[in-house]
C-alpha cells in the first residue's frame, strides 16, 4: 500500500515487525536503516544513507518478543523432535528466519487452529495467548519458546474491570482518562488510522 504513494517509508513503532516484513517484499537489510531517535541528527545515519534506503525503521520494539532469541529455537528442536516454531514477527529477525511460520496473532491463532492433531508448537509471541492455544487444543503439544517470562506490563493494563469503570463512568456522563491533543495532532492521528482501516 505505501510504496504505491512512495518510494521510501518510515516505519514505527517497531523495527522487528517492519524489518520482517519488508524481508518478505524482497527488502534487503541494507536498504533498512535503524533510525535512533536519540541521535542528534539524522538518527545516526548519512543524508545518503537515508536517500538510498527504502524503509526507515523506528528504533522501537515489543519487550515480549524482543526477549526470543535464537538458542530457544535450536534448543526446542533438540529437545523435541519434529516440533514445529510459530512466532510473531515482532521477534527479532534471527528468530523469524528459524521459524516454520512467522505472522500476526491472528495467523498463529488460525494456524494452531488449522493443526491435526498431535502437531508440536513452541510458539513465540505473548505467554497468556499460548496458554489459551494449550488450552483450547490439548490435542497439540504447546509450548512457550522461552524459558524467560516476560509478561507485557502494558496489556496487563486493559482488563474487564478497567474497561467495565470506564464504559460506566463514560455512559453516566463523567467520563475518565481522557487524553487531549492539539488539532493538528488530532487530525494526523485520524489520517494514520483511516489509512490503516484501508490497508487492512
Amino acid at each position: 500500500w505505501a510504496f504505491q504513494r512512495t518510494s521510501r517509508v518510515l516505519f514505527f513503532p517497531d523495527q522487528h515487525l517492519g524489518r520482517n516484513t519488508a524481508l518478505k517484499m524482497g527488502i534487503t537489510n541494507d536498504q533498512m536503516p535503524v533510525w535512533n531517535p536519540y541521535e542528534p541528527e539524522f538518527g545516526g545515519h548519512s543524508p545518503e544513507t537515508l536517500q538510498s534506503s527504502r524503509v526507515i525503521l523506528w528504533q522501537g520494539h515489543c519487550s515480549v518478543h524482543q526477549m526470543f532469541r535464537p538458542e530457544h529455537v535450536h534448543q526446542f528442536r533438540e529437545r523435541f523432535p519434529g516440533i514445529k516454531i510459530l512466532v510473531h514477527p515482532e521477534c527479532p529477525q534471527e528468530v523469524n528466519d528459524l521459524a516454520d511460520v512467522s505472522g500476526s496473532t491472528g495467523k498463529i491463532i488460525d494456524t494452531v487452529k488449522k493443526s491435526p492433531a498431535g502437531t508440536k508448537w513452541a510458539i513465540g509471541t505473548e505467554l497468556h495467548l499460548v496458554n489459551r492455544l494449550k488450552h483450547e487444543h490439548p490435542e497439540q503439544e504447546i509450548h512457550f519458546l522461552s524459558p524467560v517470562v516476560c509478561m507485557c506490563a502494558t496489556m496487563y493494563r486493559i482488563d474487564l474491570a478497567h474497561l467495565c469503570w470506564s464504559l460506566e463512568n463514560l455512559a453516566a456522563g463523567t467520563p475518565v482518562n481522557i487524553i487531549e491533543v492539539d488539532d493538528d495532532t488530532s487530525r494526523w492521528s485520524l489520517v494514520a488510522l483511516e489509512r490503516m482501516l484501508q490497508v487492512k
